[in-house]
């Protein structure tokens, strides 16, 4: 088989990408490992920028996007069993963010490039790039049978645990890695949110936040121990210990039921550099990690894409490669400022073993001065919405 670019994962870094490369005729194919409906089924975020919104409008993907997602010019931080809005929108000129699951994003792009006969191949096996400095290739097994898919392009959207990153020679690549003593342990239930926009909570029996899906679908979170277990956590313990983590008004508006997922995930921050060896390109989770607290992780992905298939788009097109020489410096400085807000974000709302009652009360200060200072709220409003291309 031939193909111009051979994609390498099917989450929504892979499908934006073949999508959009698609509109421009460039030919393209899709690898994935897991079946159809397994993809389907991942359970993540949903918090999109601007940014994120016009690609996938660029794309021809964004109709049901306008249709169900909820438009949020604000956040709130809680504290001190106080409730402060952050108005992203006055802050920024009156950008905002929009709530739509990331399995949504997921299902429109699927759905697309089905809609459109492009090729993706589910439940391969042993996908691996091949003489990516020189006439790249991809072999995969599928049914016991050795596949090869010879191509100009590979692009690694394939994850922090896929064989992209890991086909790299460890001499040409460098990593940064922070692991966080804590994870979230996070629940969906069919209940209306508790607040029409997200909270932030800062408290000393550790972090909570309020999100949601929809009007009727909540997603909630709270910090744990890395060694606590889904079993442990019935759904009345989770309830009660969110409630406890909030300031009054909004424990009061939390609206119970069954949870339908929970699961817990470690926290991380992880950036590999650089993001481009030969043709072969990382993009995504595949180079780098956030922690979900500022809500970047598909975002970035997104931001990938859009460098790397304009980068594509020069080449095919303008038969220019200055766009693919400078992918993996124009997201990297991207991604480094997205690594640095969400770490900021994260350790002055989480609790860390040697927090105690000093390190709350910097906390809390620094809190009360994020949301009583112009600058300091702006510089937040500017990151959470989204840092310009």
């Amino acid at each position: 088989m031939r193909t111009q670019v051979a994609i390498i994962g099917s989450g929504p870094s892979g499908l934006l990408l073949g999508q959009l490369l698609a509109g421009i005729g460039v030919d393209n194919v899709i690898l994935e490992r897991a079946s159809r409906e397994h993809v389907l089924e991942r359970v993540r975020a949903g918090v999109l920028e601007q940014g994120t919104v016009d690609l996938l409008n660029e794309a021809g993907v964004g109709a049901r996007l306008h249709a169900e997602g909820l438009r949020h010019d604000g956040i709130s931080l809680a504290f001190d069993n106080r409730l402060h809005r952050i108005d992203l929108a006055a802050s920024t000129g009156g950008k905002h963010v929009t709530i739509y699951g990331q399995t949504e994003v997921t299902r429109d792009l699927m759905y697309a490039r089905r809609a459109a006969g492009l090729q993706t191949v589910f439940e391969v096996a042993n996908a691996t790039p091949q003489d990516f400095d020189g006439a790249p290739f991809v072999t995969y097994d599928r049914d016991g049978v050795t596949q090869r898919i010879d191509c100009d392009f590979i692009a690694g959207c394939d994850g922090y645990h896929g064989v992209s990153r890991r086909s790299v020679p460890d001499a040409a690549i460098k990593t940064f890695e922070r692991q966080y003593p804590f994870g979230w342990l996070g629940v969906l239930a069919e209940v209306p949110p508790a607040d029409r926009e997200l909270v932030y909570a800062n408290h000393v029996r550790g972090f909570a936040l309020c999100s949601m899906r929809s009007t009727h679908r909540s997603r909630y979170y709270v910090q744990c121990p890395l060694d606590d277990r889904v079993e442990d956590w019935s759904d009345q313990r989770f309830w009660d210990e969110l409630r406890r983590r909030l300031p009054a008004i909004v424990a009061e508006a939390v609206t119970t039921g069954p949870s339908f997922e929970k699961s817990i995930a470690p926290l991380r921050s992880f950036v590999a550099e650089p993001m481009r060896f030969g043709r072969l390109f990382l993009v995504g989770d595949a180079a780098h990690i956030v922690p979900p607290t500022g809500a970047k992780g598909l975002n970035l992905a997104a931001s990938d894409v859009r460098y790397l298939y304009s980068g594509l788009s020069d080449f095919y097109r303008e038969k220019s490669p200055a766009g693919i020489d400078a992918y993996s410096t124009r997201a990297l400085a991207r991604v480094w400022k997205a690594v640095r807000f969400s770490w900021w974000m994260t350790t002055m709302l989480h609790c860390f073993p040697d927090t105690g009652e000093f390190g709350q009360r910097i906390q809390e200060a620094e809190l009360d001065y994020l949301v009583h200072s112009a600058a300091a709220s702006t510089a937040l409003a500017e990151n959470y919405v989204g840092l310009p291309y």
